[in-house]
C-alpha cells in the first residue's frame, strides 16, 4: 500500500465550490473542473440557471447561496471558491432593481465571510469572485484598464445599479484581501457568449441567433453603432484556475474578454450571414426595448495587458464559430433531450 507521504502518489483532488454553476458560465466552468479531476460542488437555486447544465459528475445543492452556507455546506471545507451567483442581464436589472443589488451585494458579502474559514483546517479558501465590465459605468476611456475611473449615471436611472454593485463586490472581495489576507482574485468580465447560453434575459448573440433560425427580423437597440467585444466562454473559463493559481495575481482585478470589437449592427449582420438567414435587421428604440430615459454606454473595449502579462491568456475561438455553435445549442434545446443554457 502507498502512503499518503509518498511522493508517488497522485496528488489529492480539490475540493472547489462554484455558486452559480447551473448558469451558462458557471455550467462551462464546472465542466472545466470536472475535467481537470476537482471535486466539485455546485450551488444554485436555479432562478436562472437550468437543470439540464448540471454536470453530473458534481454534487449539486439546490439552494439560494445564503442559505446552502449556513445549511447543507456549513461544515464542508473547500481550497477554492468560485462566486458565478448573481442577478445578470440588463432587463432582469431593469425589471428588478432591488433584487439584483440585494443578490448581488448581499450574497458576495456571504462568500466571502464564509470563504474566512472554509480552507483546510479553518484556513482561508482561494476565491475568484466575477464580476462585470458594467463596473466602467460611463465612461469615456478605450480601451478600459483595470485602474481607470468609473463613472455611473444619476441614482434615479436603475441602469446604473448593476454596476455599482458589482463595484461594491470588487470593494468587498478586495478588503477582505487586505485586511483578512483572504487570497481572492476579481475578474471582471466584458461580453461572454457561447453555445448554451439563451436570450430570455437581454443576451444580444443569443437573441440574435434564435430570431436568425426562426427567420424573424433581428431586433437592434439604438442606432445599432455601439460597439461590443464578445468573447467565447471556453476561452473565459480557461482564464479563472489560471488566475487562481497564480500567486501574484492574488488581490488584483483582471479584465477577461475579446479585445476586438463589433458594432451590434453588425453583429446583427454577421449572424444573419454565418447561418445563411433570411432575417432582416430592424432597428429598436431603447425606450421601447427598455424604458424611457435608458442609457447605454457606446463603446466597451477591455484593455487586456494584466492577464497576458500574469498568465498569458488570450482568446482563440473566432466569432463565426460561436455563433454556429450557439446555433446548435439553441436547436437542440428545442428537443425534449436538448440542453438549454442559463444564463448567470
Amino acid at each position: 500500500m502507498t502512503s499518503t507521504g509518498d511522493r508517488h502518489s497522485p496528488p489529492a483532488s480539490r475540493r472547489v465550490l462554484v455558486t452559480g454553476g447551473a448558469g451558462f458560465i458557471g455550467s462551462h466552468l464546472v465542466r472545466l473542473l470536472v475535467g481537470r479531476g476537482d471535486a466539485v460542488t455546485v450551488v444554485d437555486d436555479l432562478s436562472t440557471g437550468r437543470r439540464e447544465n448540471l454536470d453530473s459528475r458534481a454534487s449539486f445543492v439546490h439552494a439560494d447561496v445564503r442559505d446552502a452556507l449556513v445549511g447543507p455546506l456549513a461544515n464542508e471545507t473547500f481550497d477554492q471558491i468560485y462566486h458565478l451567483a448573481a442577478v445578470v442581464g440588463v432587463k432582469l436589472v431593469v425589471d428588478d432593481p432591488l433584487n439584483a443589488i440585494e443578490v448581488n451585494v448581499g450574497r458576495t458579502s456571504d462568500v466571502l465571510r464564509f470563504a474566512l474559514t472554509a480552507g483546510p483546517n479553518a484556513t482561508p479558501a482561494k476565491v475568484l469572485l466575477t464580476s462585470s465590465s458594467e463596473v466602467y459605468g460611463k465612461g469615456t476611456a478605450s480601451p478600459f484598464s483595470e485602474d481607470d475611473n468609473v463613472v455611473y449615471g444619476p441614482t434615479t436611472v436603475s441602469r446604473w445599479c448593476y454596476g455599482c454593485s458589482k463595484a461594491i463586490d470588487e470593494y468587498l472581495a478586495l478588503a477582505y484581501h487586505r485586511q483578512h489576507g483572504l487570497p481572492a482574485v476579481v475578474v471582471r468580465l466584458f461580453n461572454t457568449v457561447g453555445p448554451g447560453q439563451v436570450g430570455d434575459y437581454g443576451m444580444v448573440l443569443p437573441r440574435f441567433v434564435n430570431a436568425a433560425l426562426e427567420g424573424r427580423p433581428i431586433e437592434v437597440y439604438g442606432d445599432g453603432a455601439q460597439t461590443r467585444c464578445f468573447c467565447d466562454v471556453r476561452d473565459v473559463v480557461q482564464a479563472f484556475p489560471a488566475l487562481l493559481d497564480h500567486p501574484e495575481a492574488l488581490g488584483r482585478v483582471f479584465n477577461v474578454g475579446s479585445d476586438q470589437p463589433i458594432s451590434i449592427r453588425d453583429l446583427a449582420m454577421t449572424v444573419v450571414r454565418t447561418l445563411a438567414s433570411a432575417s432582416s435587421v430592424r432597428l429598436v428604440p431603447y425606450a421601447d426595448a427598455y424604458a424611457p430615459g435608458f442609457e447605454d454606454l457606446r463603446d466597451r473595449r477591455p484593455d487586456l495587458g494584466r492577464i497576458r502579462s500574469a498568465i498569458g491568456w488570450q482568446s482563440r475561438v473566432p466569432l463565426d464559430r460561436t455563433i454556429r455553435d450557439i446555433a446548435a445549442s439553441l436547436g437542440a434545446a428545442q428537443t425534449p433531450q436538448g440542453v438549454a443554457g442559463g444564463s448567470r
